[in-house]
């Protein structure tokens, strides 16, 4: 029914195995999803191969030093558990020539609860969310694990807070995955709210998906959903976790969700390149090409 609606718009996603874009691009940046690297043996064919990921991760940085990038994003999952391993990944992810940012995902804190403090500075975090701009679009960098039950040791106030915020959601709701906070939420309508008057377009970053309707959703994707279909200048919304990929679209906006690199012996990565009237994704590996066409409600 959302694609009939879009078509009807001339706003249609487009998927490709290949994409013929002869423009330049305003600008570009790189995206990668779930390296959830940990050194620990695994079969041939399991689906996820922890273990390459430091060997994928490496290639991928490589190739992305050859591009004229704005800058790089991991949406989270950088590890998959051991606070070790950090130190057998962070230093390739920090080769990158372009500015790199990370987002923080629930693996990322399957440490001891002892170093769960640790993690958003292993990573280079001052602030667990945040935002920057880059030639007239806002970047919104969104913490899954405000409200978590991985985030913080047992016993801490957070985690019993989390504790109760879940036993109120509906029976079998996962708890690998978050919800926004209350003060970050007020945070990003405040951001929205100055990115709209300062005529800015926004693409925000987040571990967890909100949208299609999937279990591997934020806990307060609803919550999240109604504030970013409220502002006439979001026009993407771009995380991991669900390791497949997905795609959804809502009016104007659209919400990619990435493939992990983890899965599998193939590498899975991409570069956004970004156009006056479109977002055109050429994934690497697993990643799809996509090309997103760009508009506001208010065109």
């Amino acid at each position: 029914m959302i694609l009939r609606f879009l078509a009807a718009l001339n706003f249609v996603p487009f998927f490709f195995g290949q994409l013929a874009t002869a423009d330049k691009p305003i600008f570009s940046f790189g995206v990668i999803a779930d390296c959830q690297y940990c050194n620990i043996p695994v079969t041939k064919d399991a689906k996820r191969q922890y273990p390459l990921s430091r060997e994928k991760l490496a290639k991928c940085v490589a190739q992305l030093n050859r591009l004229d990038l704005e800058f790089v994003v991991h949406l989270g999952d950088f590890i998959d558990k051991d606070y070790s391993s950090f130190a057998d990944v962070v230093p390739i992810y920090n080769r990158l020539k372009a500015d790199h940012y990370h987002v923080l995902g629930n693996h990322d804190y399957e440490v001891a609860d002892e170093s769960k403090a640790k993690v958003p500075g292993v990573l280079g975090l001052k602030e667990c969310y945040y935002h920057f701009v880059r030639k007239g679009y806002r970047f919104i960098v969104l913490d899954g694990n405000d409200v978590s039950l991985h985030a913080y040791p047992v016993g801490d106030p957070r985690f019993v807070q989390a504790k109760a915020y879940h036993a109120k959601l509906p029976k079998g709701t996962p708890e690998w995955n978050g919800a926004l906070g209350q003060a970050q939420m007020k945070w990003l309508k405040k951001n929205l709210i100055e990115a709209e008057r300062l005529g800015e377009r926004v693409i925000l970053f987040c571990h967890f998906p909100v949208y299609p309707k999937n279990v591997h959703n934020l806990w307060n994707a609803a919550e999240v959903l109604d504030l970013l279909q409220d502002s006439k200048c979001v026009i993407a919304y771009m995380n991991g976790h669900n390791h497949a990929g997905n795609y959804g679209a809502l009016g104007y906006q659209h919400y990619v969700t990435f493939s992990g690199m983890v899965d599998t012996t193939e590498t899975a990565y991409g570069v956004v390149n970004v156009y006056k009237k479109q977002l055109v994704i050429r994934g690497v590996g697993r990643q799809r090409n996509m090309m997103l066409p760009v508009g506001s409600s208010g065109d």
